[in-house]
């Protein structure tokens, strides 16, 4: 079955440029401590390089989520139940997407992704793989609604959300997009079947794992981290000196997370869609944030969005886990 032509949500001015990009980077670089979403990473180079990431030695979250779908798509299918509509709050990659289409046979299969080039790619390679499953790509920004396609008005709805992504947000901000999410899938769905979320999530571990992770010796993740600067120069008339700028991870104990940062390794002055910036040496762009949780962190933030756990998934190191949740009933009180 062929991919229907993607449904595009994006704001863009008379120029083509992103309002939210170019707003978020002013109001970022504009800020004491300088950073800009995590979101922003995935041009389509950006998404490139990612995949990259998820095959370095260093980079055990794929390998280990993978394990996961691969070893226990029965529970998923049992759990998940068949014919719901799979929505993927970002385009899949190549190898856990089919994993569980396989396992649990769904009716029709939602990417939505920031990335309108990726997005159409890694749709034309999942309908390749699956050429009797309607597949309709939604180039949107997943982190807030997202209107659904009206083919799967009658469908139910299972919303997808791999990959440890969530860890990128602030507590606040997760659950926001949680709720966003909650939302997107009950968007024109059945009122007799809730929604579920089948979610990735990293857990707590040793910091020297996880910085090795996010710092890898063959510098892939620095590239990408780099790569948003490009896109900076790129789509908003830039001039930051990207060779004066270095990529450090740090992991930061307090509240549990990764940090990734682009440091200024000399004093710098440049320009953004016309307006001035500088940079001391050693000041720094916080890029990124890679939240780690425990299972009773990540059942606490569930909750607060608006799911309630099922039931989680480990992969046989413990690393990792995937949680199946379902859309709470709203409750007045306690």
């Amino acid at each position: 079955m062929a991919v229907t032509e993607a449904l595009r949500i994006v704001d863009e001015d008379e120029t083509g440029i992103n309002n939210a990009f170019r707003d978020d980077v002013l109001r970022g670089l504009s800020e004491a401590q300088k950073a800009v979403p995590a979101r922003w990473f995935y041009d389509e180079r950006g998404s490139e390089l990612f995949e990259q990431i998820t095959q370095v030695e260093e980079y055990y979250p794929t390998r280990a989520e993978t394990e996961i779908l691969k070893k226990r798509g029965e529970e998923f299918r049992t759990a998940i139940g068949k014919g719901r509509a799979v929505v993927e709050f970002g385009s899949g990659s190549s190898v856990k997407t089919p994993l569980l289409l396989s396992a649990i046979d769904p009716a029709a299969y939602v990417p939505i992704d920031i990335s309108g080039d990726f997005l159409c790619a890694a749709a034309d390679q999942l309908s390749a793989k699956f050429p009797h499953l309607p597949v309709h790509p939604v180039e949107a920004d997943f982190t807030r609604p997202v209107t659904m396609p009206t083919a799967i008005a009658s469908m139910a709805r299972l919303g997808f959300f791999p990959g440890s992504t969530i860890g990128n947000m602030v507590p606040r901000t997760a659950v926001d997009m949680l709720r966003d999410m909650r939302a997107t899938l009950e968007d024109g769905s059945p009122e007799d079947t809730p929604p579920m979320l089948l979610i990735g999530m990293d857990r707590i571990k040793d910091a020297a794992i996880l910085e090795a992770a996010y710092d890898d010796a063959a510098g892939v993740t620095a590239a990408f981290n780099l790569n948003l600067v490009t896109r900076i120069n790129r789509e908003l008339d830039g001039t930051i000196p990207e060779n004066a700028l270095k990529h450090r991870a740090i992991w930061n104990d307090e509240v549990a997370r990764v940090e990734m940062h682009l440091e200024a390794t000399r004093d710098i002055a440049f320009t953004v869609c016309e307006r001035r910036f500088t940079m001391a040496k050693g000041e720094t762009i916080h890029t990124e944030n890679s939240h780690k949780y425990s299972r009773r962190s990540a059942t606490a933030l569930l909750l607060a969005s608006g799911w309630s756990p099922i039931t989680c998934w480990t992969d046989s190191d413990k690393r990792f886990m995937v949680m199946l949740a379902e859309a709470s009933a709203l409750r007045s009180a306690p």
